[in-house]
């Protein structure tokens, strides 16, 4: 029972010094790697660049113990920063006292609802949002946070959560660009394109080793930000109007409790809802890809305890919503960790970074950045879905590209809320009108096919009507009018039989509609006949009294049936 709560318990009593090597050496390489990520994504959600280290450190502590994941990483993410700085825009004015408060209580609102998700068993409720969904808001998401990012790059000042919003804060500023923040921008973004596109085949001609030439083309970030700090600090650019980090506060947060008053948290509920299910569906979609490469399981309800308790942990110490995030899981997972302490090793260097070298960071360019948020967030922009799902399904389409007006025109709330709502109305009207089929025997055979489509041998007097789909009340009523209709069109019709192959589920609804169509049919001296019904459904029927009201019989097979009536 303890292992269940605490996952930790089963890997910690088999860990040895060959876990801790590669586990230590995994914690070095995230914790250099994700400081610029930390500090932009904090910035990126319109808070001090500080809150993004301190949002690293005790969040990943808490999921190291109660995540069920080996290898995924803890902290904040570029999509979560979005819709936070969205979230909090609304309630308060960035660079205020009031605004990291209300980042308090977003994470913690956050953080109760994983939790509270996670006791319930409901790690099913991120099924809600379709993947179409997902990807259209994801690449949504990545155009937004890169268009946000383009005023830093240029050096001029540009506002709001919108495409819209930004386009038109942005265009009357762009005469004042300034060309160092410009040069230092654009050549950050060439160099950690070039690093991605080129690196690795680079580094490979010149004869290293695969290893060490993955490392130094992960570690793009990291020189860019050492050289242009260095650029920055050595010509003095802030004189010449280059934005940079400037003073960060060294020392860990002190534990605290926002007590704001009782309209702030009722404001960022819905929010801090919508946070905890994106957050929840990328962390839990990163964590078993990775975790089936070394056949390994994750539980996605322990998961929403651990994601839970990470980002109360980050609203009690000064930080903001978390998550398990892309780009530090991957790199995590590619430097050998084997187990959670790694991450915990990761939050323990951040948190030595934070209390003695933060002072080192204080000539980092805002415009480096937002070259590394672009690159990272590019990768997001889904196109080969995109184009996948216009030639699979016009419907599922059209959600994805609701999503994506939406979110680019009306903000993210509107975009994902709008998205999960047409995924669902879709899907009912989907279901509300099963595709059914009128089968007949394949000659010599016992397989049956839809008279349709295949040359097959059927009985006048005998309907065999394969029903491909569950039963409930959103198509209880076309099943009626299909079966109505079809006895309608064949006059010498004396029994019909359902082919239930494809049900799974009979509810009321659908039960006084079969109730209805056996009473129909008996007046019209047809029988109703079921075949290939299912156990679960069978159980559900055995408790009613449809079976004794049944003119006809529940045949095993449709070839019993067949045979029966042949």
């Amino acid at each position: 029972m303890f292992k269940r709560y605490l996952p930790i318990l089963t890997w910690l009593p088999h860990y040895h010094r060959r876990l801790l090597g590669a586990d230590v050496l995994a914690g070095i390489i995230v914790t250099i790697m994700v400081i610029p990520q930390s500090l932009a994504y904090a910035l990126l959600a319109g808070l001090p660049a500080v809150v993004g280290l301190y949002a690293s450190i005790l969040p990943q502590l808490l999921y190291t113990l109660l995540g069920t994941s080996r290898t995924l990483a803890v902290g904040p993410v570029a999509i979560i920063a979005l819709m936070t700085g969205a979230a909090l825009s609304s309630v308060a004015q960035p660079d205020t006292d009031a605004y990291l408060q209300a980042a308090l209580v977003l994470s913690l609102l956050s953080g109760a609802i994983l939790v509270m998700m996670g006791a319930l068993r409901m790690g099913f409720f991120s099924n809600f949002l379709s993947h179409p969904v997902i990807s259209g808001f994801l690449t949504a998401s990545g155009i937004l946070i890169a268009a946000s990012q383009l005023g830093s790059i240029l050096g001029v000042s540009s506002s709001g959560f919108t495409l819209i919003e930004r386009v038109i804060t942005l265009l009357p500023n762009l005469p004042q660009f300034n060309p160092y923040t410009f040069a230092i921008g654009t050549g950050t973004l060439v160099f950690l394109i070039a690093m991605r596109r080129y690196g690795k085949q680079t580094f490979s001609v010149l004869g290293l080793p695969a290893a060490l030439t993955d490392l130094i083309t992960k570690a793009g970030p990291v020189f860019a930000v050492v050289t242009t700090t260095f650029i920055t600090w050595h010509w003095q650019l802030t004189e010449a109007g280059v934005e940079v980090v400037g003073a960060i506060p060294s020392g860990l947060p002190a534990l605290s409790f926002p007590w704001a008053d009782a309209s702030l948290w009722r404001t960022l509920l819905i929010p801090a809802l919508l946070i905890s299910l994106v957050g929840f569906v990328e962390s839990v979609s990163m964590g078993q890809m990775l975790a089936a490469k070394r056949r390994q399981r994750i539980s996605p309800n322990q998961e929403l305890i651990g994601l839970g308790a990470a980002n109360l942990a980050a609203g009690v110490t000064s930080g903001m919503p978390v998550t398990g995030g892309l780009s530090r899981t991957v790199i995590n997972y590619d430097a050998g960790a084997q187990t959670p302490a790694a991450g915990a090793f990761a939050a323990l260097g951040i948190a030595l970074i934070t209390l003695s070298f933060t002072g080192w960071l204080y000539y980092l360019p805002i415009a480096t950045l937002a070259a590394t948020i672009t690159v990272a967030i590019l990768t997001l922009v889904d196109i080969p879905m995109l184009r996948q799902t216009w030639c699979y399904s016009r419907s599922d389409f059209s959600a994805m590209a609701v999503t994506i007006l939406l979110t680019l025109v009306e903000g993210i709330e509107a975009g994902i809320v709008s998205g999960v709502t047409l995924s669902i109305a879709l899907f009912l009207y989907r279901t509300s009108r099963p595709h059914s089929a009128l089968v007949g025997r394949v000659p010599d055979t016992e397989h049956f096919r839809n008279t349709h489509r295949h040359n097959v041998e059927t009985i006048s007097h005998v309907a065999l009507l394969r029903i491909d789909e569950s039963l409930y009340f959103a198509n209880a009523r076309y099943l009626e009018d299909t079966v109505y209709n079809l006895v309608a069109s064949h006059p010498e019709l004396e029994h019909v039989v359902l082919i239930c192959s494809a049900v799974n589920l009979i509810d009321a609804s659908a039960l006084e509609s079969l109730d209805a169509i056996n009473a129909r049919l008996k007046d019209s001296n047809v029988k109703l006949h079921l075949s290939e019904v299912k156990g679960p459904v069978m159980d559900k029927l055995k408790k009613s009294d449809f079976l004794d009201a049944l003119t006809g019989r529940v045949f095993l097979s449709t070839y019993a049936a067949w045979r029966e009536f042949s």
